[in-house]
């Protein structure tokens, strides 16, 4: 019969899988409990960094439905719950596990499907969804300039070209076209 403790911290993980929109698996042999309160800060508040048995990690992601991760399962396992964009939880992980050796990414799980060591890495080297939002702004604003100015262009031509014939006929001697607000002469 299983023990109630057991029983509520395997509902709890299964939970957060299901709530999570990506998680990585790490193994933290070697990290003082220092190093991964810091690791933590590290992810924000859109990322958990949970310590749990294999087999109790095991059962609950069985519940929710999550597959391809038993291998990963072994040793000291972590896991980090990842509820926002993945992109920066990947990024605080990796640069963690470049400073810090003993931490090591084993893989994760993201849209349905197990994530190899090399995909959170690839993830991990996007760019934040800011980032890709202002530059696609940036982007659509240049277009409009580009826009307008066309717009604009044969208006310009125009003005330029009647300048030109004024000058034109100013300069063969003839009288300058009386402007449209200039007073008339009297007679």
């Amino acid at each position: 019969m299983a023990k109630p403790e057991k029983v509520t911290a395997v509902a709890e993980i299964t939970e957060q899988f299901k709530s999570s929109t990506a998680t990585v698996v790490t193994e933290y042999r070697g990290l003082s409990v220092g190093k991964i309160t810091e690791l933590r800060r590290a992810l924000g508040a859109n990322a958990t960094y949970s310590v749990a048995k294999n087999t109790l990690v095991k059962r609950a992601a069985a519940e929710a439905g999550v597959e391809g991760l038993d291998d990963l399962f072994v040793g000291p396992t972590a896991i980090t719950f990842i509820t926002g964009e993945p992109v920066d939880a990947a990024k605080a992980l990796k640069a963690f596990a470049k400073d810090n050796k003993a931490l090591i990414i084993k893989g994760g799980y993201m849209d349905g499907a197990a994530l190899s060591v090399s995909e959170v890495e690839r993830i991990a080297d996007l760019e934040s969804r800011e980032v890709l939002l202002a530059k696609l702004a940036g982007a659509m604003k240049g277009n409009l300039s580009k826009a307008a100015g066309l717009f604009a262009a044969p208006g310009n031509q125009v003005a330029r070209l009647l300048a030109a014939l004024q000058e034109k006929k100013v300069a063969e001697g003839g009288a300058a076209a009386p402007a449209a607000d200039a007073p008339a002469d009297a007679e």
